[in-house]
């Protein structure tokens, strides 16, 4: 009989190695990999000069679905990550209408996903001071854990937590073995800033990066590891964009706090300059940082320090991007289409090798939030798989977007490393700049 397909001759990334294979797939499972396959195949794809990766998974996307798909959808979402090289994504779950706090708001969102998404999907569930009894029927649902804001979201349906029901959220989601998400910036301390830097008349760029400065950062950070070990909660500090941040981090990993670490591409390609030389389509929060916070960042992922990289995709119309005063426009970066562009970009400068830009973006979401037989180039798991060129040199450009709104910060860069085939369970997705509509992505829960 012969297998479904078999993939020739490409440069295999495997966990602990990187080596020329076959790999045969049936039934969406990879069943071989070898030197050399001997093998009969109802489709045989010939990719003798090109790297074959486990394809991204992005825990951190802002879809936005139901209720704002005029900002971006899981149609034109998922087919920017499908050609990024990713299969999975995993939705926050504010920017819907509604957030995604109960029951009925999940049905809802899982609803849409299913009619849409090219990709497979899961979701965070939300914690708000307004929720916590719902975290369990959320759990039973299938999230694959609870996101929290500790400063204003800027949604208002999506309330930020104070510490005590961060505390009380954390020691439930403790009982239930799933993770919670916090978005670490003191709220107390970014609104008195912000209310003192527009009083005297501020909203420039550098007005923005003022009013958010690092030990806003960080001491959210140290209160949300205090509140994790006291409760033993498995805390995940999303998009950290500083160095500091890691060290707090790993000092509390040391001492045994259940604590994960996320960065995001944009902290690691642009400081804090090019908030000025691009604008708001750069702004986010936390912001851009100095260059010796970048230099930090790659210094703790190259020591293993930094533990997944999601792209925080959170896109909107052009026009809320628009607004001469800084502090109006919309805070938050597209870049679902280029996060393993961009690391790849980067591997040989920062010597970050590609098994470990594999787990960055692969396995370690897979382990984190409990995603079985998905992640990993090896017998058994799922055929997610991303064919890339490491020699092809190309520049984004907005054409070549397939999100809803063609903007990106980066858009115009040149970047090294190109991927020209995405497979979903061994079927094509994506394949030289455009989409190939094969099917329909499923949910997927975690499985502790």
């Amino acid at each position: 009989m012969a297998v479904d397909l078999l993939i020739r001759g490409s440069t295999v990334v495997r966990p602990n190695a990187v080596v020329k294979q076959d790999v045969a797939v049936e039934g969406g499972i990879i069943t071989a990999l070898e030197e050399e396959l001997h093998l009969d195949a109802k489709e045989v794809i010939d990719a003798a000069n090109l790297y074959l990766m486990p394809s991204l998974i992005d825990a951190h996307v802002h879809f936005n679905e139901p209720g704002r798909s005029h900002w971006e959808g899981f149609a034109t979402g998922s087919a920017g990550l499908a050609a990024g090289g990713g299969t999975l994504f995993i939705d926050m779950p504010l920017n819907s209408t509604p957030p995604l706090l109960d029951r009925s708001a999940f049905v809802a969102k899982r609803r849409a996903a299913e009619a849409s998404a090219h990709t497979d999907f899961a979701f965070w569930g939300g914690l708000t001071p307004r929720n916590l009894e719902r975290l369990p029927e959320l759990a039973e649902l299938g999230v694959v854990g609870f996101k929290a804001f500790m400063s204003d979201s800027g949604i208002a349906e999506f309330q930020a937590v104070d510490d005590l029901s961060l505390f009380e959220g954390m020691r439930i989601a403790a009982e239930l073995d799933l993770p919670v998400a916090v978005h670490a910036e003191s709220d107390t301390l970014t609104r008195t800033i912000t209310q003192r830097i527009r009083s005297s008349g501020g909203r420039s760029a550098r007005d923005y990066l003022a009013s958010r400065p690092l030990f806003t950062e960080l001491e959210a950070i140290q209160r949300a590891l205090l509140l994790a070990e006291e409760t033993g909660a498995q805390l995940h500090l999303v998009h950290v964009s500083c160095g500091e941040g890691v060290v707090l981090a790993t000092r509390a990993k040391a001492r045994g706090v259940r604590v994960s670490v996320e960065t995001c591409p944009h902290y690691l390609h642009f400081d804090e300059n090019a908030l000025e030389q691009l604008g708001a389509i750069a702004k986010c929060a936390p912001p851009l940082r100095p260059e010796r916070e970048q230099r930090a960042l790659w210094q703790a992922l190259r020591a293993g320090e930094i533990d997944l990289i999601a792209s925080d995709h959170s896109p909107c119309p052009p026009e809320l991007k628009e607004p001469a005063d800084f502090f109006e426009a919309w805070g938050g970066i597209a870049g679902v289409q280029s996060t393993l562009e961009v690391l790849l970009s980067h591997r040989e400068q920062e010597g970050v090798p590609l098994q470990q830009i594999a787990a960055l973006t692969a396995k370690s979401p897979t382990e984190l939030f409990g995603l079985a037989n998905k992640g990993q180039l090896e017998v058994g798991f799922d055929a997610d798989l991303a064919l890339v060129d490491m020699n092809a040199s190309t520049t984004l450009t907005k054409e070549a977007l397939l999100c809803k709104h063609k903007q990106s910060p980066y858009v115009g860069l040149p970047l090294h490393g190109k991927v020209i085939r995405t497979m979903l369970r061994g079927s094509t997705i994506y394949l030289d700049g455009r989409l190939v509509d094969r099917g329909r992505g499923r949910f997927v829960r975690p499985q502790r």
